[in-house]
């Protein structure tokens, strides 16, 4: 039983299991068009997202997805961390959930946190010619040996899907692999997101 057992009274099941496959997973690689990735939001960003959700949340449980959000984020900063792979689109930098003040300080955060070894984080900037995705939100998790590795899908209504079939497998590696050859290099995006906080 891991930590996220004491969530499974609170939220989906879905969103828990999500922490569990996190945890054992030897690999991320995520892509996100509107958002920033759950592993590297700053807690006012993760707070102004779910004031934000549609109907209004209440403050419980709010509080419970924030403290789990948050928690999910110790793997990135435990011992033999997975590596982080994470492509973000511009427009998801220039959200500015939160306002001037939230906004800032995630941005700086994304560039503290690209410092880590074992973290990478790419940028597609407005103007991209190729832009091979549909604009969800995945993540990739990569098993302990291939027949574990796992897709999660973000879906409308603030859940998680879970992909595991070969082909889907291969279509979102794929799909990951262009991504990466059009974004820009990881210190490219770490100029990038720079640029952009002397904006905020």
């Amino acid at each position: 039983r891991g930590w996220w057992e004491e969530y499974r009274e609170h939220l989906p099941a879905a969103l828990v299991d999500l922490a569990e496959v996190e945890h054992h997973a030897t690999a991320l690689r995520v892509a996100l068009v509107i958002h920033i990735p759950a592993l590297l939001q700053t807690t006012d960003h993760a707070r102004a997202l779910f004031r934000a959700v549609v109907p209004p949340m209440r403050q419980y449980e709010a509080e419970h997805r924030l403290t789990y959000r948050i928690k999910r984020q110790g793997i990135l900063h435990r011992e033999n961390p997975p590596s982080y792979s994470a492509i973000i689109h511009e427009a998801a930098l220039r959200m500015g959930f939160g306002g001037p003040s939230v906004s800032h300080g995630q941005l700086t955060h994304l560039l503290d946190m690209g410092e880590m070894p074992h973290v990478t984080i790419r940028v597609i900037p407005f103007g991209t010619a190729y832009f091979p995705s549909t604009g969800q939100s995945f993540d990739y998790l990569t098993g302990a040996v291939p027949q574990l590795d796992t897709v999660q899908l973000d879906t409308h209504h603030g859940g998680c899907g879970f992909l595991d079939a070969e082909a889907q497998l291969t279509k979102y590696r794929a799909v990951l692999d262009h991504m990466t050859s059009c974004a820009l290099g990881p210190a490219e995006s770490h100029d990038f997101i720079h640029n952009l906080i002397r904006e905020v």
